[in-house]
């Protein structure tokens, strides 16, 4: 079946696998991203070039009026929105949270609380609207519940929110034949770790994973696509680990 799937974030790292991995297998796929316009521009372009279909949007999905105009946009040249990846997140530098500044937290907050939220409610209002068995894929972190302590605990706290947010939407709307589950990932290769100030922190954490190693952007963009295909039909309000064990 194919679907037209938005997936917020930056046109890298998780967020780029996931809208690699929509196209791959035949879905129009919708990106949003903030500012990066030569990863959002390469990424589309690549993928137009395989012969998908695809739209980059650039926008602040802490914006309130965004994810409004985001699904407009991605229903005029794409088709009726049937999935939803909210993946755009920050963490903020990586310190105690004591030295946290409050401009750092307010961000985190309205980036991975609030945007989330936004994009989330624009969804269920459409697909409630219209009998559309929506599906929804948020991207939380294992941090949720490990804490992350004396790296970024107002990140792990956020994270905690969009685990809240995905087990009461899924049971609030699950009559409608909407499913929403969450995916937490471990710590994966991507450039979040040098946006936080420590590039070389997967070196430092890996001996940690039970698996013994970091995980692949793709290994967490496969998961986001089962949740989101009818294999998993029956699943709704679950936090999938990607963690290696953690």
């Amino acid at each position: 079946m194919n679907d037209v799937v938005l997936v917020t974030g930056d046109g890298r790292g998780i967020g780029a696998a996931i809208v690699r991995a929509a196209a791959s297998r035949g879905h129009a796929v919708g990106l949003s991203y903030l500012r990066d316009d030569d990863a959002a521009g390469t990424l589309v372009a690549d993928l137009k070039d395989a012969g998908s279909k695809v739209h980059a949007v650039r926008g602040d999905i802490a914006d309130p009026g965004f994810a409004s105009a985001f699904f407009n946009q991605a229903e005029a040249l794409l088709g009726c929105v049937t999935s939803l990846v909210n993946n755009a997140g920050i963490t903020g530098r990586i310190g105690s949270f004591r030295d946290a500044d409050l401009s750092t937290i307010r961000r985190t907050l309205d980036t991975n609380v609030l945007g989330t939220m936004l994009m989330a409610q624009e969804a269920i209002r459409r697909w409630d609207g219209n009998g559309t068995p929506g599906r929804m894929v948020n991207i939380s972190s294992i941090a949720a519940t490990l804490g992350a302590p004396n790296e970024y605990v107002h990140y792990a706290a956020s994270k905690a929110a969009v685990e809240a947010l995905t087990v009461g939407l899924a049971k609030e709307v699950a009559a409608s034949s909407i499913r929403i589950n969450a995916v937490a990932p471990g710590t994966v290769h991507t450039g979040i770790h040098a946006a936080a100030g420590e590039p070389d922190r997967p070196k430092r954490v890996v001996s940690r994973v039970p698996m013994g190693r970091i995980g692949e952007a793709d290994e967490i963009a496969n998961a986001v696509l089962w949740l989101l295909s009818p294999e998993a039909s029956y699943v709704t309000g679950a936090v999938l680990r990607v963690s290696g064990g953690l």
